[in-house]
């Protein structure tokens, strides 16, 4: 499965499990509710979706230059970084405004998130590619 049809999926599944998750984690980690944490998890992951199409296409962009074919660790450890870096920037000002708690509060809160999604996010691309194979850019 190449192209749109395999990004929609990855974005789709990825994101199922991150809102259940991130959710949770944001209200154990905000005091606040599941319900006022779960509104802020779809908000994070309509942002992460954004996000996603437009990293993973100038990643793919990039990684078709590229002389050495695969995915190994340095790899996949760059694109998590990288993905999630990206996140930072948006979620640190969202969650300081939505639960109400300062900026150095909101970058605590997002730095737990950001440690589980880091392991995530390398172990979901990982398994969706061996599920579904490599995108052409790396076969």
């Amino acid at each position: 499965m190449q192209g749109w049809r395999r990004r929609v999926l990855f974005v789709s599944l990825y994101e199922a499990i991150a809102i259940a998750f991130s959710s949770w984690g944001l209200a154990e980690m905000s005091g606040d509710g599941l319900a006022h944490a779960g509104v802020m998890g779809l908000a994070a992951s309509a942002i992460a979706i954004v996000w996603n199409l437009v990293f993973n296409a100038l990643f793919e962009r990039w990684e078709a230059r590229q002389t050495v074919r695969g995915r190994g660790f340095a790899r996949r450890a760059a694109h998590a970084v990288g993905f999630e870096g990206g996140l930072l920037l948006y979620f640190v000002p969202l969650f300081a405004w939505w639960f109400d708690v300062s900026l150095w509060q909101s970058l605590v809160m997002d730095l737990g998130l950001l440690v589980f999604f880091l392991i995530y996010t390398f172990v979901f691309n990982w398994c969706f590619d061996r599920v579904f194979g490599l995108p052409g850019s790396a076969a």
